[in-house]
């Protein structure tokens, strides 16, 4: 089924209010495309949405034609041995969260823009570097020459939006105290409680489409 320009269109509408209401300036809005068609990429540009946001290799690598002009975001766990496959593709890796990772971005895209991913939950499967070794992490990034813009994290699945206030808040007193410019948390169950706690990039696939 097609997506609707004009649905999309109203649907970011109503994110960006629910951001302004949370007393949110300058957030960006990344439309998360997973699962959806090509046509949810073009329909969210036409909709005045800057960047998108993918989470598997082999999704991003079947919509390439549709990606012409689009800001593209890995936001999902990245094995390895996919970089090489989507290299080409990507404008912002989200999800750095470890060396291996790392050293391979920066052999397959040399000075590409990265974020490195924090553990707030403790959640299995979600990925992201504990804050106690986030200082670790970051100056093998840097060292490996890669563009470090700031940090994202993913909240808690569980306890519902504030239980993912304590982990924003720890996130955005990171992204300060390194002197990072990009703070991305908060989707759209949790985006008002990330936009209050600082956020400057939400990510939202089911508010969109």
């Amino acid at each position: 089924m097609a997506v609707d320009v004009n649905a999309v269109a109203a649907a970011l509408a109503g994110v960006r209010d629910r951001i302004a209401g949370a007393g949110g300036r300058d957030v960006d809005v990344l439309a998360v495309t997973k699962g959806f068609g090509p046509d949810a990429i073009r329909a969210a540009l036409d909709a005045g949405c800057r960047s998108i946001g993918e989470n598997y290799a082999q999704e991003l690598l079947a919509k390439r034609d549709a990606l012409d002009g689009a800001d593209v975001h890995f936001i999902g766990q990245l094995q390895t041995n996919k970089v090489r496959q989507i290299a080409d593709l990507v404008d912002l890796y989200e999800t750095v969260d470890r060396p291996s990772l790392a050293r391979e971005i920066a052999k397959r895209s040399p000075g590409a823009a990265v974020l490195v991913q924090v553990d707030t939950s403790g959640e299995p499967g979600k990925g992201g570097v504990a804050l106690d070794g986030l200082d670790e992490l970051v100056e093998q990034v840097v060292g490996l020459g890669l563009d470090l813009r700031g940090l994202m994290t993913v909240g808690p699945t569980v306890g519902g939006a504030e239980a993912a206030r304590p982990g924003f808040r720890a996130v955005r007193a990171a992204v300060d105290r390194l002197g990072l410019a990009i703070c991305s948390m908060g989707m759209t169950d949790d985006l008002e409680v990330a936009v209050q706690e600082g956020s400057t990039q939400v990510r939202v696939g089911t508010a969109l489409f």
